[in-house]
């Protein structure tokens, strides 16, 4: 048996128990992990409040949680690339927010020793989607990079990798995460009334592109910014593809494993820091989720079971 986090309703943090459940095991091309730390992100408390259930219907009881970090304790058949004993960090196939979970080999990569757990548990789905989106936006060195929420989740995994492929990265965000902004090589403006300007005034013919981690309504400003819809790209503003922009909506888009290789390969340059900003045990997931739910977190919530 497993300790792992399960809802049997859709709801709030309420709804979650911990229980007792098989572990799982894993079939072909699969491994089994002990879990060491598993990422909290946004998508999981919509999926706790059935926000994702016409996309992504569940059968009820249901877990939480792809972003995983553990130790390989059972190897599928056909699997050469890893051995039980092994360290690992990916994307699970079943839920991660437990003691046990199982994941496509093809869906790891081999955690550094130099790693922390926490971080390592962190990285899979902001990290692979920022590199995503960058990939999609083909942002070259030299460009100057609009993002709008530079300091959240994917916003600060997507500044640091472009400002490592040579572009000039400019950063909205409040005026008390402009120091933080500026650590990491970006040129932080406060985003609201006036943004235009504040970013005229540091790039006046405008940006190369866009990546919009916000939501709140810049979307025809990025498109006058960016001179044309086309390398604008938005993570959250679903409703504004009929602008001609690009709307992503799949995460690391099976780009999971290189992504990660090139994010740990910064990591252990120094050339990217991933701020991890509290640890929970397994039993203070629901606290994790309403902290994630509030919008205002400095860094990465991992549970570690």
């Amino acid at each position: 048996m497993s300790l792992a986090v399960q809802f049997s309703e859709y709801g709030t943090s309420e709804v979650l128990r911990v229980v007792d459940v098989p572990a799982p095991a894993p079939g072909p091309g699969q491994v089994r992990l002990a879990v060491r730390a598993a990422g909290v992100n946004p998508f999981d408390w919509k999926v706790m409040q059935g926000f994702m259930s016409e996309m992504m219907p569940l059968d009820l009881p249901a877990g939480l949680g792809s972003d995983v970090a553990g130790v390989v304790d059972q190897v599928g058949e056909g699997v050469t690339a890893f051995a039980v004993g092994d360290e690992v960090l990916g994307i699970s196939s079943t839920p991660a927010y437990a003691r046990t979970a199982v994941a496509d080999a093809a869906a790891l990569v081999a955690k550094p020793a130099t790693v922390p757990w926490e971080v390592a548990g962190a990285l899979a789905t902001s990290g692979g989607t920022a590199w995503t989106v960058l990939e999609r936006l083909k942002v070259a060195q030299d460009e100057t990079l609009l993002i709008h929420a530079a300091s959240g989740g994917v916003g600060a995994f997507a500044a640091q990798l472009a400002v490592a492929r040579g572009a000039r990265v400019i950063g909205t965000a409040s005026q008390g995460n402009h120091e933080r902004l500026r650590s990491l090589g970006v040129l932080p403006v406060a985003y609201g009334d006036g943004l235009a300007d504040r970013v005229r005034a540091i790039a006046p013919e405008g940006v190369d592109a866009v990546l919009d981690v916000s939501g709140r309504g810049e979307i025809p400003l990025s498109i006058e910014l960016a001179g044309g819809p086309e390398r604008v790209l938005t993570l959250v503003a679903f409703d504004a593809g009929h602008l001609g922009i690009q709307v992503h909506t799949d995460g690391p888009s099976g780009n999971g494993s290189k992504a990660l290789r090139d994010i740990l390969a910064l990591i252990g340059e120094g050339r990217l820091h991933v701020p991890v900003w509290h640890t929970y045990p397994l039993t203070e997931a629901a606290t994790a989720l309403d902290l994630s739910r509030t919008g205002h977190v400095g860094g990465k919530l991992v549970l570690l079971p």
